[in-house]
């Protein structure tokens, strides 16, 4: 009997665990779940990631046939739309390059080339002494007149300086431009003057 009680005693003892180590398995155990939920969650959102990423498939002889096929169906359908938008894009193009010259859409043509801009400003420059010369009585002054004979032969030798220039190397004709775009300047203010206007 003393033996039944000492090992009753013994395993009493034995099913009876110190609360420490209670609180330590209960903690082992969160984060062991813990740890499971997080790589699960991982898993779970690379295998997302892999869903939305489109999966790219060998170009195979038949599918590359198959795309050809689809391609000479739906050309003839785009071309008309790609034709109007490419006509569309030219014409904004060409409506901004004539703004910055200062000339009409129609005469752009004109001036194309590395000196276009001078073309542009030399013809606009002639224009008003044109209309300087052909000012009426009210309006058109002896000096006025003057002024614009004067400069008719220079405006000449800057349109010959300006293709002259075109067919110099690009240093050479930067420093030729900006030589005559010098002398367009003064002209221009002394025609300003001229018009009785004070830039």
């Amino acid at each position: 009997m003393g033996l039944r009680r000492r090992s009753g005693r013994v395993d009493a003892d034995a099913a009876v665990e110190p609360p420490g180590d209670v609180t330590a398995v209960v903690g082992e155990v969160t984060r062991r779940a813990g740890e499971a939920t997080r790589k699960a969650g991982a898993r779970a959102e690379h295998a997302g990631a892999d869903l939305t990423r489109p999966v790219r498939r060998p170009l195979t002889a038949s599918r590359a046939k198959r795309l050809i096929g689809v391609g000479k169906a739906v050309a003839p359908l785009l071309a008309p739309y790609a034709l109007a938008a490419a006509g569309v894009l030219r014409s904004r193009w060409d409506n901004h390059r004539a703004a910055r010259l200062g000339v009409d859409p129609g005469q752009l043509a004109a001036y194309a080339g590395p000196g276009g801009a001078l073309h542009a400003r030399l013809s606009r420059v002639a224009e008003a002494l044109n209309e300087i010369e052909a000012a009426g009585e009210a309006h058109g002054t002896d000096a006025g007149r003057a002024f614009a004979a004067d400069i008719r032969p220079r405006l000449a030798d800057l349109a010959v300086g300006v293709r002259a220039a075109e067919q110099m190397p690009a240093q050479r004709r930067r420093a030729a431009y900006r030589a005559i775009s010098g002398e367009l300047d003064r002209i221009e203010t002394e025609l300003l003057r001229h018009l009785d206007i004070t830039p």
